[in-house]
């Protein structure tokens, strides 16, 4: 039956299939990318907001999905029980990152604000990753506005691995680890028309381990 409640969960649900947060969906299908956010689905009032039709056609066409699909998404258990035991990760977004007062010193989630996605592969969840959303095209062309990094802090950073940074000053960067030494990383690029960066060590507020993404 068609209602409030089956549609979003559709969204929801065509979102997670494609490895992206409801935000990530909107992006990638060209909407504003607070369309889906669960703010916007009930008016100041408590009075019901529905996705326009519009929008809806626009992440069918953005994720190749067809009408019945989307319709079959609305059924309560059409994600499965698998997906509705499996544990969550906090997902937050590169932007939301920088403004700090999300990760204690060694880059490990805290805090509130973090939404929640389905640990993406078959493998067991590391204990204390997390999930970033790109956000812009500074990581083009490996990474695509709305893409999903996963991260693990725990995890031994080495030389060429795609890492994380954050720095002392808030910003957060995905990069190339060229080169580690006690007194300074220097990190390549994934986006040649963005310059590589060098920092001291005591610039560095953590650095953490990319060991999924999604594309």
């Amino acid at each position: 039956m068609l209602s409030h409640d089956s549609i979003w969960r559709a969204i929801d649900a065509l979102a997670e299939r494609h490895r992206l947060s409801p935000s990530g969906l909107a992006r990638r299908a060209g909407l504003d990318p607070t369309s889906f956010n669960k703010s916007k689905r009930r008016s100041a009032d408590g009075r019901d907001r529905w996705p326009s039709t519009e929008s809806i056609s626009k992440i069918l066409q953005a994720t190749g999905a067809t009408v019945d699909q989307f319709m079959a998404l609305m059924q309560p258990n059409a994600a499965g029980s698998e997906r509705e035991s499996a544990p969550g990760i906090p997902l937050i977004g590169f932007a939301q990152a920088g403004a700090g007062g999300f990760f204690d010193d060694g880059g490990f989630p805290v805090g509130q604000g973090w939404d929640s996605i389905e640990f993406p592969t078959a493998e067991r969840r590391q204990s204390g990753a997390y999930a970033l959303e790109v956000q812009g095209d500074s990581m083009l062309p490996l990474y695509r506005d709305g893409d999903i990094l996963i991260v693990d802090p725990s995890a031994q950073v080495r030389r060429n691995d795609r890492v994380v940074v954050r720095t002392r000053e808030g910003e957060v960067m995905a990069k190339v680890l060229a080169r580690q030494t006690p007194r300074g990383i220097e990190l390549v690029s994934l986006n040649p028309d963005h310059p590589n960066r060098n920092f001291e060590m005591k610039e560095v507020e953590w650095i953490a381990r990319i060991i999924w993404a999604s594309q």
